[in-house]
């Protein structure tokens, strides 16, 4: 998206959603975080343009000195033994883009999209029966943080895997087996009343 802006810009919003395929409304958070990390300006009518802010300056900024763990929120997860009903119930009641499955210890083992679920939903399948384990992203290939790493870290992680959401592990090491246990979720909502704590201080 920056490279969209660095080469187009101004560009509007429609713009840039149409050249990565994508709906404005989908585009909405990241450029509300770009903006407000200040690597990103806006006009009204004009659109937005890239202001040359690097990230070496934000480093050295109040916001690279905050931890995840300073503002992650309690996770929202289902069981791997969960069926894909169960999980879209617990979509809707929590309010959330993104599920995150673990097992029974409570270690990560997937992570389910709201587009994961539409698409199970569409398939015709009896998703009482489904299981989440059919529909979900599994490890490795789910992108993480922990609590020590720093709020910019995850969310330059964010906006380069175009996520909503990141699990926040804890890792554990027993012998040569490495697991991740699911401690809470940081998400582009985390990085918004973060932003707004520091300019209301």
């Amino acid at each position: 998206m920056l490279e969209i802006i660095q080469s187009f810009g101004p560009i509007t919003g429609s713009h840039i959603a149409e050249k990565l395929n994508l709906s404005r409304a989908a585009l909405r958070s990241d450029l509300a975080i770009l903006t407000m990390t200040g690597l990103v300006g806006a006009k009204p009518r004009v659109g937005y343009y890239f202001t040359a802010q690097n990230l070496k300056t934000l480093k050295n900024t109040e916001f690279d000195s905050i931890l995840v763990g300073d503002v992650y929120s309690r996770p929202i997860v289902v069981n791997e033994s969960s069926s894909v009903y169960d999980a879209i119930v617990t979509l809707f009641i929590e309010d959330v883009g993104t599920i995150f499955v673990v097992s029974d210890n409570n270690c990560l083992e997937g992570a389910i999209s709201r587009k994961d679920l539409l698409k199970a939903a569409m398939g015709g399948k009896n998703s009482n029966e489904l299981p989440v384990g059919i529909i979900m992203t599994r490890m490795p290939n789910i992108i993480l943080t922990t609590p020590e790493e720093s709020v910019l870290a995850a969310a330059q992680k964010l906006l380069h895997h175009q996520v909503d959401a990141l699990p926040v592990v804890k890792i554990i090491k027993v012998g040569d087996q490495t697991t991740f246990e699911v401690v809470g979720r940081f998400t582009k909502t985390n990085i918004t009343h973060l932003f707004v704590k520091l300019v209301e201080k």
